[in-house]
């Protein structure tokens, strides 16, 4: 999908997860005269935050209730953002118009993240909205090419880095995740359904348990989206915390592709990343 920033309509509706991405793109949105609506998750997104915007909460699922509100707003346009823990079905709350959908509910729940959300988005485009993703809407919020920060990956890394989007262009049929570990060009873990976090405290425990001895400052996290992902839908994203995991890891830094990776507080990811010697590459797409 190929819209630009000057397409979108106003109001939008931002149908929000956990973290501080929902806030930011809001932000972004008021900074160029596009108002937000929030139609925030119950249990996941941050109720104090988000009571600063106008919204209304809902829960995974409802989907009647989504349609009729997003009407009532005169939402036309629509962008998932945010954390989310994949739920099971049984714990979809069903009214009419998810029972309505059921068929296609069932068909998204039987692939991975990425099929899930695009499946859901699916089914709102068939209601008469537009789904639309953060490359078109808040484009300054992305990963800018070139390295951010003061340390730049040496020659070992920077294999290390092409060994990683290798392994996730080979996995990318498979829907697993969309991180990699290597380290002196050993692949060391892959990110499943646990998410870019627990992937990297399971390479510090590695670490602690003797099983990975490469000296510390050794190896790299890459993030790329998988190949032929719909890019409205779930871009990697890097934060702080990422920084903070990253280090504790024992890694060198983290490269990502660059236009399709989202960067919560940019300033404070560059500035742990730099007080922590770690590097932070945006790669070419």
């Amino acid at each position: 999908m190929t819209n630009r920033v000057s397409d979108i309509s106003s109001p939008i509706g931002l149908i929000a997860g956990g973290g501080v991405l929902p806030f930011a793109v809001a932000d972004s949105l008021l900074a160029r005269g596009i108002k937000p609506v929030f139609f925030a998750l119950k249990g996941v997104c941050d109720p104090e935050k988000v009571s600063q915007f106008r919204h209304h909460w809902i829960a995974v699922g409802q989907i009647g209730k989504v349609v009729r509100l997003l009407r009532a707003e005169n939402c036309h346009d629509l962008v998932f953002i945010g954390t989310l823990v994949r739920p099971a079905l049984s714990e979809i709350r069903l009214d009419w118009g998810t029972v309505r959908a059921m068929g296609h509910v069932l068909a998204a729940f039987r692939g991975g993240d990425d099929h899930l959300l695009s499946g859901i988005g699916r089914i709102l485009e068939r209601d008469g909205f537009r789904m639309v993703g953060i490359r078109d809407i808040a484009p300054d919020l992305l990963m800018p090419a070139g390295c951010l920060t003061r340390k730049t990956p040496d020659q070992s890394a920077s294999a290390d880095i092409a060994k990683g989007l290798d392994v996730l262009r080979a996995l990318s049929p498979f829907d697993i995740g969309q991180a990699a570990v290597v380290i002196d060009g050993h692949v060391v873990g892959v990110e499943g359904i646990e998410g870019t976090d627990a992937l990297l405290a399971r390479i510090a425990q590695l670490r602690t348990e003797g099983r990975i001895r490469a000296k510390a400052a050794r190896g790299v996290l890459v993030k790329a989206p998988k190949n032929g992902q719909d890019l409205r839908y779930d871009l990697p994203t890097l934060g702080p915390r990422t920084v903070e995991n990253t280090a504790a890891a024992g890694l060198a830094g983290m490269a990502v592709v660059a236009g399709n990776t989202l960067v919560a507080e940019p300033q404070a990811l560059v500035g742990a990343a730099d007080a922590s010697s770690l590097f932070v590459v945006g790669l070419p797409a």
